[in-house]
């Protein structure tokens, strides 16, 4: 009310002195042509429709939903995305030694509900200060087609990949991870109200290389916006107090992780148009060769863009 009331006075000392200098401009400039007097007359009236904006709201905020509406996925297509994930290895005083990006392209809305992942590539340096380069195909993951299901995590799905190489099973596993938490809430959130999922299923199995275990994950209806010149939703999740223990050919880890994300989600057919997620873990690891165990810390930083 006391900007409703500073526009109403600022509006009508705008008007008085606009009176009272036409009068000086009528008393100086009597010789003056019409037109120009036309002039003058012009740019006050257009002053005076003006003003009055410096007293009033320009947007209305009334109209966003509180809660998502209940949409269901339209595929009519086939959806193609690009997710990058980059790993930083650090000490446990934050001093980087290494870094590795993955990326890969993975598509969706496929006949029958199939998905599949091509030019996967992965790219890994010692020296920090140094580019990737152009990195290494993982040709036992081209066109790897599956439906999405929680069965993702049994071994039988990667009979043909290596053992050791986690980072292309975590492709597979944070895209999982992006989509449920998009989709399979939906119905639960309210805007700016936490909700927590308090049943995640307790620890489970990591395609025979280690174990997985959740505490509480929250997610969050944050807003709505533009992404992809679509209007979106904007859901956020956490996962803060998770432990995670790994057991391959070549290494040995214990320790715990915690992850955060957004995802942007399309409110005409709820497809994802953008997301991002974080995470990052601390490890007691035994590498083969090395005599000592060694203290880590491992930052990851993913982003998902649609490219089709």
């Amino acid at each position: 009310m006391m900007i409703m009331r500073f526009g109403d006075s600022f509006f009508n000392m705008v008007v008085h002195m606009i009176y009272f200098e036409s009068l000086n401009v009528q008393l100086k400039m009597k010789k003056m042509k019409t037109t120009a007097l036309t002039i003058i007359v012009t740019g006050v009236c257009l002053f005076i429709n003006s003003a009055p904006l410096f007293g009033q709201h320009a947007i209305k905020v009334n109209n966003f939903p509180d809660s998502l509406p209940n949409i269901k996925l339209k595929e009519k297509t086939p959806q193609k995305y690009l997710m990058t994930a980059e790993y930083f290895n650090k000490d446990i005083y934050g001093n980087l030694f290494g870094k590795i990006k993955v990326t890969g392209e993975y598509t969706r809305g496929l006949d029958s509900g199939y998905v599949c992942w091509n030019n996967v590539i992965i790219a890994q340096v010692n020296n920090p200060v140094e580019s990737y380069g152009e990195g290494e195909r993982q040709d036992y993951i081209e066109n790897f087609r599956y439906i999405p299901s929680p069965d993702m995590l049994e071994e039988s799905y990667f009979q043909e990949f290596n053992n050791d190489n986690v980072l292309s099973r975590n492709l597979i596993w944070d895209m999982r991870a992006i989509e449920e938490y998009a989709w399979n809430y939906c119905d639960s959130l309210q805007l700016n109200k936490t909700y927590v999922i308090q049943d995640t299923g307790g620890s489970f199995d990591m395609a025979d290389i280690g174990t997985y275990a959740h505490t509480t994950v929250e997610v969050d209806l944050i807003g709505i916006t533009m992404m992809n010149s679509k209007l979106c939703a904007v859901i956020e999740y956490r996962a803060l107090d998770n432990k995670v223990e790994l057991n391959t050919d070549m290494f040995k880890s214990k320790g715990s992780e915690l992850y955060w994300g957004k995802t942007w989600v399309s409110l005409e057919n709820k497809q994802i148009e953008y997301a991002q997620m974080y995470s990052y873990t601390v490890q007691e690891m035994e590498i083969q060769g090395l005599p000592d165990k060694m203290l880590a810390g491992t930052k990851r930083e993913i982003k998902l863009e649609r490219i089709k």
